[in-house]
């Protein structure tokens, strides 16, 4: 087995494991939350095969653990003792800080992000690729609209991260406009 196997492997009978302690779902359906962190991941997978100079191996860590300081009781330590600093800092910078306003979380997260290695840009924007489905049917318009302006600012903000990602995200974002326009349909 691959160190890339391996690795995949022990993140996502980790991740899956916290997140249905939970009972997370995917937001608005009866899918399992690991559905969306494979999704994640095989984003990362694509990515890694159109880039040069890529840690596959870190990179998709990252993408399957993503959301378990944000979405479940795991800590910081237990990431760190798990998976090591590298992959703990990489989560903790792609969730959000409770203590930041909720103007300013994404701006932060963000920040955060740029601070790190490429491979963490490149996961923040295949989240935000997988996040573009169509909305959940209990979501506003607004809500549609700064969810879109978010994927904008992510686009232009890790834009250099990830060449692959970039051009993906985009796409899913012309595609994920059509959602916002709702209330101008005739």
């Amino acid at each position: 087995m691959s160190d890339l196997q391996a690795s995949y492997q022990k993140a996502i009978r980790f991740a899956a494991e916290k997140h249905a302690i939970q009972n997370q779902l995917i937001t608005g359906s009866n899918i399992p939350y690991v559905v969306h962190l494979s999704n994640v991941a095989m984003e990362i997978l694509m990515a890694a095969q159109a880039t040069e100079n890529f840690d596959v191996t870190i990179a998709v860590q990252i993408a399957l653990l993503h959301d378990v300081l944000e979405d479940t009781a795991t800590t910081f330590e237990e990431i760190e003792v798990t998976f090591g600093n590298q992959i703990a800092q990489a989560v903790q910078a792609l969730s959000k800080n409770d203590a930041t306003p909720a103007v300013d979380k994404m701006a932060d997260s963000l920040r955060r992000i740029k601070a790190l290695p490429k491979e963490v840009w490149a996961v923040k924007m295949a989240d935000r690729i997988t996040n573009l489905q169509p909305p959940p049917q209990h979501w506003t318009i607004e809500k549609i609209k700064t969810y879109k302006e978010q994927a904008l600012l992510i686009a232009t903000e890790l834009k250099d991260g990830n060449a692959y990602l970039a051009n993906r995200l985009a796409e899913q974002i012309v595609t994920y406009s059509k959602y916002s326009q709702a209330d101008i349909q005739p």
